[in-house]
């Protein structure tokens, strides 16, 4: 009786056992993500951070925001999203400066989408201090704050070095996403699409979310 019990716990068991393997290696390394050569330091330790790399100017970014923005909405407390404006030309590194003004006058909230918007929508491309010191403005910053912010040692040091993190986090295109500073997911022949992406992103949260558990972290 107690082995036909045992038989019978077994293989109603068995269907979940399988369920869990096939979420374990439903994205694989390689194919689906990238394992960064060498760990990028995140902001908090304790949290499993998630980074958007994106630039104000990428239409695919501009597409993106409504998904990442539900998205954000929904990740638990553990986890920690982080916004990295990426750069390879001049164009991108004032972009950069914008995304760090804003942030230095805590206006991302308010500048944000419609420094997007400008860009994608109305043509705007935002090269000149004129020409974003006048967007800052329609939103309520003042010209001598948005100056002072947009020129600061601070600004021009945190786009100096985020700069210099592009090659660590190995991003060659926009949107990308980094995760805990170890993995680097991108869309391509397995990841088809902007969703897709989010989906390998939460698994690895709960990769690292795992890992963190079993080592008592």
């Amino acid at each position: 009786m107690k082995r036909a019990f045992q038989l019978g716990l077994f293989f109603a068991l068995l269907p979940l056992a399988f369920s869990s393997y096939a979420q374990i290696e439903k994205y694989v390394a390689g194919t689906h993500y990238t394992v960064l050569p060498a760990p990028v330091n995140t902001k908090d330790a304790n949290k499993i951070e998630v980074l958007e790399a994106f630039w104000y100017g990428c239409s695919h970014c501009f597409r993106f925001e409504p998904l990442i923005a539900n998205w954000e909405a929904t990740v638990a407390a553990d986890v920690d999203f982080v916004r990295f404006p990426a750069m390879w030309n001049e164009l991108m590194k004032i972009h950069a400066q914008v995304y760090y003004a804003a942030e230095a006058l805590d206006a991302l909230d308010t500048l944000h989408e419609p420094v997007f918007n400008a860009i994608n929508v109305e043509g705007n491309r935002m090269q000149t201090e004129a020409q974003i010191g006048d967007l800052f403005a329609k939103h309520g910053v003042a010209q001598a704050d948005f100056e002072k912010a947009f020129n600061s040692f601070a600004v021009r040091t945190k786009v100096n070095q985020a700069e210099k993190r592009m090659q660590d986090y190995q991003i060659r295109s926009t949107p990308n996403m980094i995760v805990n500073g170890k993995y680097l997911v991108t869309t391509g022949e397995a990841v088809l699409t902007q969703d897709d992406m989010l989906q390998v992103v939460d698994f690895l949260v709960e990769k690292e979310r795992l890992a963190k558990s079993s080592s008592g972290g």
